[in-house]
């Protein structure tokens, strides 16, 4: 089974090896037809250093801790 992978925005790394990445998805309402945007930030291992703001890619991996289960593939 391929593991899941998701684009999005780093928000925080002020930890070590760790940054989190908010991730935007569209839904569509059933009942009222409107699209709406969520957001959900997930926590990601990283050995490289980025910034604040940077595009990345992250993936799904084994648990390395209480609450991280991704870790970043690639800077876009």
């Amino acid at each position: 089974m391929p593991k899941r992978q998701l684009t999005g925005f780093i928000t925080s790394n002020k930890m070590q090896k760790t940054v989190v990445v908010e991730v935007e998805s569209v839904k569509h309402h059933k009942k009222y037809l409107r699209t709406y945007r969520m957001h959900k930030r997930y926590k990601a291992h990283t050995e490289e250093i980025f910034q604040i703001g940077d595009r990345v890619v992250i993936e799904e991996c084994r648990p390395m801790s209480k609450d991280k289960r991704w870790q970043v593939i690639k800077k876009v």
